[in-house]
């Protein structure tokens, strides 16, 4: 069983953070398909130190998450310290998480995210600091390599343990990949057989048997699951359990699709309000109708709406449109 310092998970199976999607609504649902770990969006370490209203915002976790990794962010040891002090004291999270992967230039242009892949020794250097500091486990998420030429994964992650981190998740694609490409599933293993800290894998995990083939050929401690749950939870439960019984469980109807994400909806108007949290779950809508018949008009009509009862209207309407199409075949048929 996946274990990070003290902290043990029910199984392998981890949600990936996953930046403006991540709060604490989408969590929660998640965490009840079964993950074993959530984990929370990257939070800036200059955000907290400063207490930016929205940043403090983001660290809200409902003690139903927990296990939970709050991850953060930045470039500097003074504040990227500063910050995990106040998470480690003030939070109710299990797990502290730097973020070493993040590929988008407004991240890495401030020496964080991605751009610390380039030299391990600042990692030592990081991570060490962090874990001198706080009480609650230290962990990364890194990718392989900022690109082809600078590929420093088992290095980096070796300096990780050095300084004391409890593990590592690694992504398996390059910065310059970005979220194209396929994913190197070689080079985890490579990582994984050169620390004895635990190795949570990342990358081209869509299916609950890519789960099972990723633990199977790289020998990872865990698999983390992050664009293939958008929309669909039922990734997670559908996963936890054919690790655990071998059998592959049916694919959500329309109908729990429509109730799980209006169940999403009323979590994160209590989270937020109604007007922000109806805009931004125009594009979990979106995920969620992913693969419904007629949902192309659906969605194009979800961006328009402003209000719950609108949203809400306009998913039932294309749950009673589907099953009247499904009981219509059946008489046909």
């Amino acid at each position: 069983m996946l274990k990070i310092g003290d902290i043990e998970m029910k199984n392998q199976v981890v949600l990936a953070p996953m930046a403006g999607v991540c709060n604490s609504a989408f969590r929660l649902t998640v965490k009840e398909f079964g993950a074993g770990l959530v984990c929370a969006e990257m939070v800036s370490d200059k955000g907290i130190v400063f207490k930016n209203e929205k940043t403090m915002n983001m660290l809200y976790i409902d003690e139903r998450e927990k296990p939970l990794s709050l991850q953060i962010f930045g470039g500097e040891k003074e504040t990227l310290v500063e910050a995990a002090r106040f998470v480690d004291k003030n939070t109710n999270a299990d797990i502290i998480d730097i973020n070493m992967g993040c590929p988008v230039p407004k991240i890495t242009k401030c020496d964080a995210g991605a751009k610390w892949l380039l030299d391990p020794n600042k990692i030592y250097e990081m991570v060490s600091a962090v874990v001198d500091a706080v009480e609650k486990p230290v962990t990364v998420k890194m990718r392989m390599g900022w690109d082809e030429d600078h590929i420093y994964a088992v290095k980096n992650a070796q300096m990780v343990e050095k300084a004391g981190g409890k593990a590592v998740a690694l992504h398996g694609r390059t910065r310059v990949q970005m979220y194209e490409g396929k994913a190197n599933w070689d080079i985890i293993r490579e990582v994984k057989q050169s620390v004895k800290i635990p190795i949570i894998g990342n990358g081209d995990v869509q299916t609950p048997q890519d789960a099972k083939r990723m633990l199977d050929e790289t020998g990872v401690d865990g698999v983390m699951i992050g664009r293939a749950a958008l929309g669909d939870p039922w990734m997670i439960y559908r996963t936890v359990q054919y690790l655990e019984t071998g059998k592959l469980m049916d694919e959500p109807s329309v109908r729990e699709k429509i109730d799980v994400c209006i169940l999403h909806l009323d979590r994160l108007i209590a989270l937020k309000n109604e007007n922000i949290a109806v805009r931004e779950m125009r594009k979990h809508a979106a995920w969620y109708l992913k693969g419904v018949r007629g949902n192309a008009r659906v969605r194009n009509a979800i961006n328009e709406c402003n209000t719950r009862e609108d949203l809400v209207l306009l998913l039932n309407g294309l749950v009673h449109e589907v099953e009247e199409q499904e009981q219509n075949q059946a008489i046909v048929g």
